[in-house]
């Protein structure tokens, strides 16, 4: 995702001048924020000090639980979100939460789904650098005032996103998922992808610390309309485009074909190489004999751990899957197993690759012959 990030700027550079547009960055500055409790803390000290209690989650906790209980009892309240809770009460419960969230002992059973909203739009809003960072809040004001189609607009939202520090990344993509489950109820709740997004915006582009002036208020529009294009088309913004994943083979097969060529050039290791082709003995057959066109699959936690699969122009990565789970699907504990886990492209010209189950297979596979394929859980 590094190198993914350093393509996605140039992408965008190239992209806004291209179109005419100057691609606008605020200077980043050192925003300082508490370093303990959970409002008003930056989103990277809050998942150093959560994934000491559970290791590799990508999401507060406090901010998964805020969306949790909105989740199981206020999708269907009417005016969730645009009703406002209880000042008082929110005030209340935001003290309480404080004090009482990391001991397991705050009962989110009293919290009324007004109030839960209110507390979820306090907790973005207190943030010390906003979601979309400091950094490139023009740039997404700006693909709404100076492009006008939406395909377009889509571009360059999808290389923004990837631009945005994995916390915050993820930390908005786990609020869009929501957002999305809002909508899909607004018959109940009465809250339209036009409500959401008019509601919303104001809580993700003017940030703790800064007052709203004329000018900004006058952008409501446009961050409502950055909004809705960030919660209809999320399915394809968390997507890496085919053409930055190319670029990232490119660059780490450079990197092994300058290694390669330095160790040739080391006459220590030239040495070894020739007493080793001397001593080596008959070879024997290995992985590199598998026919053009066959993958042999690796499946470690299932108990037919490995499988050797023609390829056609059809097969897809679910094929494989299926495969897979004809062959393991004795148990109920290996049928659970399967529905969670993804085909993954390891090594070669790739670091680790999750394959969208519709991924034609021989494609990738000609992308980067060298890989091993393994199925395993999902990575987000």
């Amino acid at each position: 995702m590094k190198k993914i990030c350093y393509f996605s700027l140039i992408e965008l550079t190239a992209f806004y001048d291209a179109l005419g547009i100057e691609l606008k960055r605020n200077r980043t500055e050192r925003i300082k924020g508490r370093e303990n409790g959970l409002f008003g803390v930056p989103l990277a000290v809050l998942l150093e000090n959560d994934q000491k209690k559970v290791p590799g989650i990508k999401v507060p906790l406090i901010f998964q639980k805020l969306l949790l209980k909105l989740e199981e009892t206020g999708l269907e309240t009417e005016g969730i979100l645009r009703v406002p809770g209880s000042a008082s009460r929110v005030k209340s419960l935001h003290q309480e939460i404080e004090t009482k969230f990391d001991e397991d002992a705050f009962d989110w059973d009293q919290v009324r789904n007004n109030d839960a909203a209110g507390l979820l739009k306090m907790f973005i809003r207190e943030l010390p650098s906003p979601l979309f960072t400091m950094e490139y809040l023009p740039a997404f004001i700006s693909l709404v005032e100076k492009i006008s189609q939406v395909k377009l607009q889509l571009q360059a939202l999808q290389l923004l996103i990837l631009l945005l520090p994995d916390a915050s990344r993820d930390a908005v993509k786990a609020l869009l998922q929501f957002l999305k489950k809002v909508v899909a109820n607004e018959k109940k709740n009465k809250m339209t992808l036009w409500n959401v997004s008019m509601i919303i915006a104001p809580n993700l582009f003017i940030y703790k610390g800064k007052r709203a002036n004329q000018e900004e208020m006058l952008a409501a529009a446009t961050t409502a309309h950055v909004v809705r294009l960030l919660i209809k088309y999320q399915d394809i913004l968390w997507t890496v485009p085919t053409f930055l994943i190319s670029q990232v083979r490119k660059m780490n097969e450079a990197t092994i074909n300058n290694t390669k060529r330095q160790l040739m050039f080391d006459k220590g290791v030239r040495r070894l190489l020739r007493r080793k082709t001397m001593e080596r003995e008959r070879p024997e057959k290995t992985e590199s004999d598998i026919p053009e066109g066959v993958i042999r699959v690796h499946a470690p936690s299932h108990s037919k751990v490995s499988m050797a699969i023609q390829l056609n122009s059809q097969t897809k990565a679910k094929d494989i899957l299926a495969r897979f789970h004809c062959e393991n699907s004795h148990t109920s504990s290996e049928k659970m197993k399967m529905q969670t886990q993804r085909l993954h492209e390891i090594g070669g010209n790739i670091g680790q690759h999750c394959l969208d189950p519709d991924a034609y297979m021989l494609d990738v596979y000609r992308a980067n012959p060298q890989a091993e394929w393994v199925i395993k859980p999902k990575i987000s």
